[in-house]
């Protein structure tokens, strides 16, 4: 994705993304007879899902990774279950020990490493640190979100029509900001394409809500623990990106942070 959106307009990529992973999931869904129907009841807090899990994410992250390094971008977008931890208590008064504000301090901790960091690298233009950071938080709170707001629709058909929510707004910003950027994909971008269409869109995230509506957002965050290491290290092989001490050090501790807060669950331990 990183190496897509560095030439190709950010919007349109993600749009296009987007479009090929809901037609696949919806032929999919043909294919074994699910329901595409969304109850009323259902529907306010569809939108709700769709805006905190995936709209905000969307929107902010794509521009915060053409500035950020891939390795950046991934340990701060990754620090998700930190603000899953803090969400939990505040909009749902979920009770936490010890060992998880120590797991949300070492996280905090971490993201004013990096923070630091892109101020020196970007000289004084922070703006691309908070664009990853602020969608982070949203993730995290979609997370909660998704885990008590109870929806009756199927993971499948609640992936499809966040895909279809989001894109109409990808869409309107496309048009707006980068329509004389338009142009046809080259192979490369359209390997890019297709994969987050078929691996990030139509797959990862049937299976990441899945997990997210079943297991509390302290037990889902082992699903994504080794996502940020594997986005800094294949940034030094791919990318060429460099590896510095505070990337490393902020890495470390958001693993250790991750480590810890997965010992506990709101309320009781998980047997997941």
């Amino acid at each position: 994705m990183k190496f897509a959106v560095e030439s190709f307009p950010p919007f349109l990529f993600r749009l296009l993304s987007m479009v090929i992973g809901a037609v696949g999931i919806g032929v999919y869904m043909v294919l074994r007879q699910e329901r595409f129907f969304v109850p009323v009841s259902d529907r306010r807090m569809v939108t709700t899902l769709a805006i905190w899990n995936m709209l905000l994410w969307q929107v902010m992250s794509i521009y915060a990774i053409q500035a950020l390094s891939s390795g950046r971008a991934a340990i701060i977008g990754y620090t998700m279950p930190m603000w899953a931890f803090i969400a939990g208590a505040l909009l749902f008064k979920e009770q936490f020990r010890v060992r998880s504000l120590i797991a949300v301090a070492l996280a905090l901790v971490a993201t004013t490493l990096l923070a630091n960091e892109e101020i020196n690298s970007f000289f004084g233009r922070p703006y691309a640190f908070g664009l990853m950071l602020a969608p982070a938080i949203s993730w995290g709170i979609g997370t909660v979100l998704m885990k008590h707001l109870r929806v009756s629709i199927s993971n499948m058909a609640l992936t499809f029509w966040m895909l279809v929510f989001t894109s109409i707004f990808l869409l309107i910003g496309s048009i707006a900001i980068e329509s004389n950027d338009w142009r046809s994909p080259s192979i490369g971008e359209w390997l890019a394409i297709l994969y987050n269409a078929g691996i990030t869109f139509a797959l990862c995230h049937i299976l990441w809500f899945r997990i997210a509506r079943n297991l509390t957002p302290v037990a889902s965050s082992i699903s994504i623990m080794l996502i940020p290491v594997i986005g800094v290290f294949s940034g030094t092989v791919a990318l060429e990106e460099p590896i510095t001490i505070l990337d490393l050090t902020a890495l470390g501790l958001i693993l250790i942070a991750m480590a810890v807060g997965l010992n506990l669950t709101p309320g009781r331990r998980s047997r997941d």
